[in-house]
């Protein structure tokens, strides 16, 4: 029975979660999740063009909001900040509770003509951890910070869908060298400012770097960042 508490796209999203194991995020997925939830054809379509790649692009923003949903409802305030990190990942794996539709999206955003758009929705998990987490960046590492946390959670994505150990330990125990491996580049990035020799020698790719700015406002809300000229 349809909940009318949902939007359209809800919907549709719930109904074709039942039919993602057997046949993907595909066009047969998106007609029977319409036939389930008995939505006009034309109303479906409107709300979702492209079909079963919008309700796949939907599944994984709602498991973006259940990550940042649980947040609020832990007490990280004791907790290292590299261990905020692993938990948020680990918070948004463990919004996935249907690991096939999980595979079957990775699937799809792997085909070049969704892989952009797969790229966007990891870099969107990594953007929300870092904004759940207060980070105030404005200059080039509010773009690195970001890279690398996508890196970490797409290589964490892809071992715990391989990973059948009791409680998915193997892949909390694989997140937490990962992040591991992370903070151990940072250290090493602050070591290199403090040396007055190395210092010198990256002072100017530094003085380069230092004109990216983060996106400020929706005029740049499609654009990967902005540049302030040298003065």
């Amino acid at each position: 029975m349809t909940n009318t508490s949902q939007t359209p796209k809800e919907q549709l999203l719930d109904a074709a979660l039942m039919h993602v194991a057997f046949d993907g995020w595909s066009e047969a997925t998106f007609k029977a999740a319409v036939s389930d939830t008995g939505m006009d054809p034309t109303v479906a379509r409107a709300v979702c063009p492209r079909g079963a790649v919008d309700l796949a692009v939907a599944y994984h923003k709602r498991g973006d909001q259940q990550m940042i949903d649980r947040m609020k409802g832990e007490n990280m305030t004791e907790m290292k900040f590299s261990a905020k990190v692993a938990a948020m990942v680990r918070f948004r794996l463990e919004a996935a509770t249907d690991k096939e539709a999980v595979r079957r999206g990775t699937t799809l955003f792997a085909l070049p003509q969704y892989a952009p758009e797969g790229a966007k929705l990891v870099w969107g998990t990594a953007d929300a951890i870092w904004a759940a987490l207060g980070d105030t960046s404005e200059d080039v590492n509010w773009y690195t910070k970001r890279a690398t946390l996508s890196a970490v959670y797409s290589s964490t994505v892809l071992f715990w869908l391989g990973d059948d150990s009791i409680d998915h330990q193997a892949t909390w125990d694989f997140l937490d060298r990962r992040i591991e491996d992370v903070m151990r580049i940072e250290k090493t990035k602050a070591k290199v400012r403090e040396n007055p020799l190395l210092k010198r020698v990256f002072a100017g790719p530094e003085r380069v770097l230092s004109n990216i700015r983060a996106p400020r406002s929706t005029r740049e809300s499609d654009l990967p960042g902005g540049w302030t000229a040298p003065r």
